[in-house]
């Protein structure tokens, strides 16, 4: 993986892509990171995952013209249907008009069906959640183009990856995972930034942290989650917000955040009684 600093990737965001490692490259649109999966040098498909906010659908085609020419990719893969990962879809799919392929959890907030519930205000502080009751809780309607994950955990486009159900900050989240060198894109199951935190967001300082809170439905499942992800013993990982992080830092973050889901989860469970 790439030795990126914070102050680093801040300033790479100039490049229009971030190199991750050689077949995976990032981009940040304001709060949220997207990916590009593929290698132009010895494949001509490539796959997009997530679709950042609202108007930047344009920034994201040029930079997918940078990496791989005037070529659409064969899919694109959702973590889950947050306004932040899929702002831009609608913009692209009109001219692209290729698979969006997400969990079927996921599908009433990708459908027309249903929005996402009302932030939680109570859930971890900080101007981001104050701000929260101004994002867009969709739904949006994907049409035709909405296409649900193979059940067999392959992903379309992506050879040698796999999909996990990464439940809790939406039902249908889900992670990417490719054994052969342990490359995680995680989307919001967890996070390397405290996104509650403007602050935070603005620096880029980096620490393992939870789902964004005010938006998380359950968290149990999200402390499930995450201990499904340690166990895989990621090398590295790209997460919906945040820098890239790797090896040991990134595992004992990973360590060290299960328990704290779970006391958050257990908070919210007496809440309830």
């Amino acid at each position: 993986m790439a030795d990126i600093s914070a102050s680093g990737w801040e300033s790479l965001q100039g490049l229009q892509l971030t190199p991750v490692v050689p077949d995976i490259y990032c981009l940040r649109v304001q709060i949220a990171n997207l990916c590009f999966v593929g290698d132009p040098a010895r494949d001509e498909s490539w796959v997009l995952v997530d679709a950042g906010l609202a108007h930047a659908g344009e920034r994201i085609r040029r930079a997918a013209v940078d990496r791989f020419g005037d070529r659409p990719p064969k899919a694109v893969v959702l973590t889950h249907g947050h306004f932040d990962h899929v702002g831009a879809l609608l913009e692209l799919c009109r001219p692209w008009d290729v698979p969006v392929y997400a969990h079927p959890s996921e599908f009433p907030y990708l459908d027309g069906s249903t929005p996402y519930p009302p932030p939680n205000l109570a859930a971890g502080g900080g101007m981001m959640t104050l701000l929260s009751p101004l994002y867009p809780r969709g739904p949006i309607d994907l049409g035709h183009r909405l296409k649900a994950l193979p059940e067999d955990g392959s992903i379309p486009g992506m050879p040698d990856w796999q999909w996990i159900h990464t439940p809790g900050h939406t039902p249908g989240h889900v992670s990417l995972y490719r054994a052969a060198d342990g490359s995680l894109i995680a989307g919001d199951a967890f996070t390397t930034v405290k996104q509650e935190s403007a602050m935070a967001v603005l620096t880029q300082e980096p620490e393992v942290h939870g789902p964004p809170a005010y938006f998380t439905m359950d968290w149990a499942a999200a402390a499930e989650s995450v201990r499904k992800l340690v166990e895989l013993r990621p090398s590295w990982a790209m997460t919906g917000h945040g820098i890239p992080l790797a090896g040991e830092v990134l595992r004992r973050g990973l360590a060290d955040l299960v328990p704290k889901l779970e006391r958050v989860a257990a908070k919210y469970a007496r809440a309830l009684q």
